[in-house]
């Protein structure tokens, strides 16, 4: 989506220019599309081409740098153009534009706007140099128009490329980071002569072998160099460097600084990974990927198809940092994560298609976890007897609420000796390791302190087994009676919704049981943080789409547990004794 690509670019205060396509399209209008850019995404188009024709009669641009007309033949050959004085009918128009367009580059110099108001016309040269200025401080956006599948008006585009956005000089250079990713105050400047940094930023699997894209930062990379990637502190031989030109590849010998290539048959590279001088070690501040917004539960149809699909999707993995895999410890299902559901839906038809994987596709069980409530004192004694040496163990303790996120703690009060130190451990076990299955569901036990008071031994019968049996006896006599619920994840969800559509997102977001937090109001929408139930968020993203005509966004991550509504809980539980009905 443009909208969102282009709060990402401001996010990360990337220089570029717009290309308004498809002029010759039925109901392409350039004007109303400069206008959504300026309301929608908040942004100065200055405007560079003018379109000469509209929808089937788009035969050209007009250029306001130059003050002509770039008209294209009949023939379809993006070649056949010529570069003609401006048709009469668009010279008015032109001259508006042209003022216009002067007047705001003008902007970024005192002296030459000055000079303009008294009179003076600034040179091309002074206008691209002002131009040039403006699009690199993020002031404006020069914005070109054209139709890139029959290559018209895509020469000024390029042109503008070169003329407008920034070399790799020109931005701020790459800060250099320690394995902890804190900045070390370095940074790798674009300089042939410094030592070698890369970025490899793209994996891509063809049938030649895996390609690893790089950015090279600082320094100089021939083939045959040996190179430490110092995300995995492995070294690798660099063996083919190639150009490419879509599918088309130029071997190389060597490349520099401020060059983007591919190297063939990397291993162990991934997408953020940095590359460098074995000798002069350093990390590059990682990319940052957002975090997957929708998973599905995937498994094979056939057993044959877990090794197939494990192989794929560690190759779909390498290429997509943005899709993100893991088993499910509770279910044992592999998740797929992705960022949205038709990231995913597009992941499985690839293991449908490209790796012929047919799949039985479903949803994640919502991890749900259990707590309790009261704080209960208790004892129990362990006796077993049945020939040879028995088995005897006392404990008396105290099972209480921890606080939140604490997951588990353990106390020993005991004095005198009636349960000797040696044992505490085994003790602690014992309940540690009954947590694992709650009473209620079955789900994993949260945030319990238990603090172990007195007890007895006998010297011949007791031992650290007899203890742990005690502890997870005692687990199941106690948390029954210590106000056992359901708690359910909760997670910190971040909404982007056009000004227009807030009060539906919060509406809908408020029915999902959801507790807005804060509303931030930006350029181009409004940023709405909530807590919610992950249970409540499964196919939100379809469902904010329709709110927003498709222009809506969210992220979430886990944030805390908190308990469930008891209409949830029942159901929770049902659902969990069905299951166990069913094994």
């Amino acid at each position: 989506m443009p909208e969102t690509n282009w709060r990402y670019a401001n996010e990360s205060e990337v220089a570029r220019i717009i290309y308004v396509n498809k002029m010759d399209r039925m109901g392409a209008d350039f004007y109303r599309v400069v206008d959504q850019v300026k309301k929608v995404l908040g942004a100065n188009a200055l405007i560079m081409t003018l379109p000469v024709g509209i929808e089937d009669d788009f035969v050209g641009i007009i250029d306001l740098m130059e003050m002509k007309a770039w008209i294209w033949d009949e023939s379809g050959d993006p070649l056949n153009y010529k570069i003609t004085d401006i048709p009469a009918e668009y010279k008015d128009k032109a001259e508006e534009y042209r003022e216009m367009m002067v007047e705001t580059a003008l902007d970024q110099d005192d002296d030459l706007m000055e000079k303009y108001l008294d009179g003076e016309q600034p040179s091309v040269d002074e206008l691209k140099r002002c131009i040039r200025k403006g699009t690199i401080n993020l002031d404006f956006f020069p914005t070109f128009c054209g139709s890139a599948f029959k290559n018209k008006g895509v020469q000024p585009m390029l042109n503008g490329v070169v003329d407008y956005l920034p070399s790799p000089t020109e931005v701020k250079p790459q800060p250099e980071v320690d394995m902890e990713g804190t900045a070390t105050g370095e940074f790798a400047i674009v300089d042939i002569d410094k030592p070698f940094r890369a970025l490899a930023f793209k994996i891509m699997d063809d049938r030649f072998g895996a390609l690893t894209f790089i950015r090279i930062y600082s320094g100089t990379l021939n083939k045959g160099d040996t190179i430490l990637n110092t995300f995995t502190g492995k070294t690798e031989r660099i063996g083919r460097l190639v150009e490419m030109h879509a599918d088309d590849r130029i071997e190389l010998s060597g490349a520099q600084a401020g060059d983007i290539i591919a190297i063939v048959g990397m291993k162990n590279v991934q997408t953020g990974h940095t590359l460098c001088d074995p000798k002069n070690p350093a990390t590059l501040e990682p990319m940052v990927f957002p975090e997957p917004v929708i998973s599905i539960a995937v498994a094979p149809k056939d057993k044959g198809g877990s090794e197939k699909m494990g192989i794929a999707i560690g190759k779909m993995v390498q290429e997509d940092p943005s899709f993100r895999v893991e088993t499910d410890e509770d279910s044992g299902e592999t998740i797929l994560k992705g960022m949205g559901e038709l990231h995913l839906d597009i992941k499985v038809d690839i293991l449908k298609r490209t790796h012929g994987i047919e799949l039985e596709v479903g949803k994640p069980q919502v991890a749900y976890r259990e707590t309790i409530t009261k704080v209960t004192e208790d004892s129990y004694t362990h006796k077993k007897q049945s020939g040879g040496s028995g088995q005897f163990a006392k404990i008396d303790y105290i099972i209480e609420p921890a606080e939140p996120g604490s997951d588990y703690e353990f106390e020993s009060k005991v004095t005198g000796g009636n349960v000797p130190r040696e044992f505490w451990p085994a003790v602690e076990k014992g309940f540690k390791l009954s947590m694992d299955k709650g009473v209620l569901a079955g789900y994993p036990l949260l945030d319990i302190k238990i603090t172990l008071l007195d007890g007895g031994f006998h010297a011949v019968d007791s031992s650290a087994v007899a203890f742990e049996i005690a502890a997870k006896a005692a687990y199941r006599q106690t948390i029954p009676k210590a106000g056992p619920q359901i708690i359910e994840p909760i997670m910190k969800v971040d909404v982007f919704t056009p000004d227009d559509h807030v009060g539906d997102v919060i509406g809908d977001l408020n029915r999902r049981r959801g507790m807005i937090k804060s509303q931030e109001a930006g350029i181009t929408g409004v940023r709405i943080k909530a807590n919610c139930p992950l249970s409540e968020m499964f196919g939100y993203i379809g469902d904010l789409r329709t709110m927003t005509s498709g222009r809506g966004q969210f992220s979430m991550e886990f944030s805390h547990y908190l308990p469930c509504p008891k209409n949830v809980a029942d159901e929770v539980i049902k659902e969990a004794q069905e299951r166990n009905a069913k094994k």
